[in-house]
């Protein structure tokens, strides 16, 4: 073989590993994630990183991209050090139609209804590519027709509890498979361990020995915590009329543990409005010897800070869903208390196998079994665990559930 042959098939060959993978570049398909609805809710958040971790685990192959409504407060931040790959689309026309060219398919992520219902219209209306829809509590409304047409266009629509899967389907949805599938926040591994750590170690808690509590409103009051958000007479009324109702028994587990147990007791928030309603709700009415056990957070905190906080109690109760859920996902055991205000989405507790660990405000049914509930936990930490896991163990199977049929739905365009 002379000099310059030799070269040739040299480079020829070198040139081979860059050609596939340069081929395989141009193959690996693109999943849209839409989600990332607020900030001021812990939980809101957790839904993103939630789902990031589920495609990160199951289907590591394929690229995601991030189209959030708002990832402000640090949030992006936060979620591009768990995920440095992931990218976060910018909020411009052209960012947008780079994405919907480059794009094989849409992903919904978990939420409060199809938050992003008009982001699906106008992906297909632009695209005809295909989308699904993952892990939401669907309620009806106004747009029942609109909803359920979206519904219906997807190749798979997961309801994060077992109420808005039968109303979709008994409002006529036809979508090819619909079935339970939970919020993506039981996914949620976002920590920052060493700042929680330094901050229970300055208040006085120490790891398993302390509950976290959280109450909320009938309403979440987002004229407080939210710009341009207007003053609404009516639910302010329905707040104030029943906030002693639903927060009254949480008030009293938390003076049950401190007087019956060696437990302290964490008030903590969810949402930005909540530090206040802890101090007035729980805090400001508690004996004076029941507060020296309990800590108030004065501060909001984001979801990697809230997980490693939550991660070192013995459990968590109150009227939240999502701090539950990130306790749950982590097996910490967690409580409850549900209100028609809500919707439906506690009711997933019923369906992941923790009913006893769910309390219906609306029924009474906190003010009779709360502090049993709470007092069983703390007093039994082994079983009140094992339950735990438990519950945990089927949301990951029916998470699973989900990302494999967004897989099948991947490798059958």
């Amino acid at each position: 073989m002379d000099r310059r042959h030799f070269l040739r098939t040299t480079l020829a060959t070198a040139a081979l590993p860059s050609l596939a993978l340069a081929q395989e570049s141009k193959a690996k398909k693109r999943i849209l994630l839409r989600s990332s609805w607020q900030t001021v809710n812990i939980g809101d958040i957790a839904h993103t990183p939630g789902m990031l971790h589920l495609l990160e685990k199951h289907l590591p192959e394929y690229d995601v991209t991030l189209w959030p409504s708002s990832v402000d407060n640090g949030v992006a931040e936060m979620l591009t050090k768990r995920f440095p790959k992931l990218k976060i689309l910018a909020p411009t026309a052209e960012a947008k139609k780079e994405a919907f060219d480059t794009h094989d398919f849409l992903l919904h992520g978990s939420g409060p209804g199809i938050v992003g219902q008009k982001s699906i219209i106008e992906w297909t209306e632009k695209t005809g590519k295909p989308y699904g829809i993952g892990g939401v509590t669907w309620s009806g409304g106004k747009d029942n027709g609109e909803a359920i047409k979206v519904i219906s266009g997807g190749k798979f629509a997961f309801f994060r509890d077992s109420v808005s899967l039968e109303l979709a389907k008994s409002k006529g949805a036809t979508c090819p498979i619909m079935e339970f599938g939970p919020d993506a926040t039981f996914a949620c591994d976002l920590v920052n361990d060493e700042p929680a750590a330094a901050w229970l170690k300055e208040v006085g808690l120490e790891d398993g020995k302390f509950v976290c509590c959280i109450p909320k409103l009938r309403n979440t009051p987002y004229w407080e915590i939210k710009k341009g958000v207007k003053f609404d007479e009516k639910k302010n009324a329905r707040n104030e009329e029943m906030k002693e109702h639903d927060i009254a028994p949480l008030r009293n587990a938390v003076i049950a543990v401190v007087q019956q147990t060696p437990m302290k007791v964490l008030l903590c928030p969810e949402d930005a409005s909540q530090m206040k309603l802890n101090k007035e709700m729980i805090y400001d009415k508690l004996p004076e010897d029941v507060k020296k056990k309990v800590v108030w957070r004065q501060d909001y905190w984001l979801t990697d800070f809230a997980q490693s906080v939550y991660n070192r109690s013995a459990g968590l109760f109150g009227n939240e869903q999502h701090s539950p859920i990130m306790c749950i996902g982590h097996g910490i055991p967690a409580i409850v208390c549900r209100y028609k205000e809500q919707t439906s989405k506690g009711f997933m507790w019923k369906d992941i196998g923790l009913s006893e660990w769910l309390f219906d405000h609306d029924f009474d049914e906190a003010e009779k079994g709360l502090t049993p509930a709470v007092l069983a936990i703390v007093n039994d930490p082994a079983a009140a665990k094992a339950k735990a896991l438990k519950g945990k163990a089927v949301a990951d199977d029916r998470m699973k559930r989900m990302m494999d049929v967004l897989r099948a739905s991947l490798e059958t365009r």
